[in-house]
């Protein structure tokens, strides 16, 4: 039986997380969105520290990753993780990685003292929602999330 074990990402493993990103992105149909490139991840994640990666490997090989920063909530007083992205290889699903990444964030909140851990889905994604329902996740029905980016960010800088 395959033995499902957690590594850090390091940066000699950008090009990996690139592509789980894009593997991520095009199963989202948003791939075109991607712009990222393996020298931006190395700059963020690496050295400005403003995200961490953790990999899901299945005898050694990285079938799936986790990326995430902290938020902090004011009304708590305290940090959480926000989950970027999570992703497990298609001919690995089933095998309850997803469930195992989770459950190894939740445990790194946990030690960090966080308060909550966090997410966005896609309306569209159903799978994905029904699973995240089965682990007692609570849709946030009550927020939209708004976003300035590209030219209008620019533009609200200035």
């Amino acid at each position: 039986m395959a033995e499902l074990t957690f590594r850090w990402a390091e940066e000699k493993d950008c090009g990996q997380i690139l592509h789980f990103i894009r593997e991520l992105a095009s199963y989202e149909k948003m791939l075109d969105e991607v712009v990222a490139t393996e020298e931006l991840l190395r700059e963020w994640i690496f050295e400005k520290k403003k995200a961490e990666v953790i990999f899901a490997c299945e005898d050694e090989k990285e079938v799936g990753f986790a990326l995430f920063f902290h938020n902090f909530s004011t009304f708590l007083g305290r940090a959480g993780i926000y989950l970027e992205d999570l992703y497990v290889m298609s001919e690995y699903r089933g095998r309850g990685y997803g469930k195992a990444l989770l459950k190894k964030l939740a445990q790194i909140a946990v030690e960090r003292g966080c308060g909550r851990l966090e997410w966005w889905c896609l309306d569209w994604n159903r799978p994905s929602i029904d699973f995240y329902l089965s682990l007692g996740a609570e849709p946030m029905e009550d927020w939209t999330v708004y976003r300035i980016a590209g030219d209008t960010l620019q533009s609200l800088a200035e």
